[in-house]
């Protein structure tokens, strides 16, 4: 097989569909009524590590639609959300641990981010939201 063994390639990259773009046309009425999301979603994967040793306090993050590691420069320096629902005496409330992307892992565009505090074991698996804030563009 050219390129080496399938497992020396790293992790497998993860197909996300298209239907989060809005569809364009000429109808004015799709125009209005088209959702505009203001971030990309993302899994949070697990805690950076090595073959002993884990370190909670950088996350690995699979972001949607990237899938390089030139596709990782875009996302340096946003914000992350991580927002769960927390009970409190009766009502549910949703809380957020903010974060920010701080460079690439590896080359298939994992992403090592940053939070103000480390986000819970039970977040694994779970969405995160990186938002298209601070833009330098």
């Amino acid at each position: 097989m050219p390129g080496g063994h399938p497992s020396h390639r790293g992790s497998p990259s993860v197909r996300y569909p298209r239907s989060y773009l809005p569809k364009t046309g000429d109808n004015k009425a799709s125009k209005a009524t088209a959702p505009v999301r203001l971030y990309v979603k993302g899994i949070f994967m697990g805690y950076k590590r090595g073959l002993r040793n884990q370190h909670a306090h950088t996350a690995l993050l699979k972001l949607e639609n990237v899938n390089d590691k030139k596709d990782v420069d875009f996302y340096l320096g946003k914000r992350v959300a991580y927002i769960y629902s927390a009970k409190k005496k009766g009502d549910k409330k949703h809380r957020v641990i903010w974060g920010k992307v701080m460079r690439a892992h590896g080359n298939t565009g994992t992403v090592r981010a940053k939070f103000q505090t480390n986000l819970p074991p039970k977040a694994i698996g779970q969405k995160v939201r990186v938002m298209l804030f601070p833009s330098s563009v």
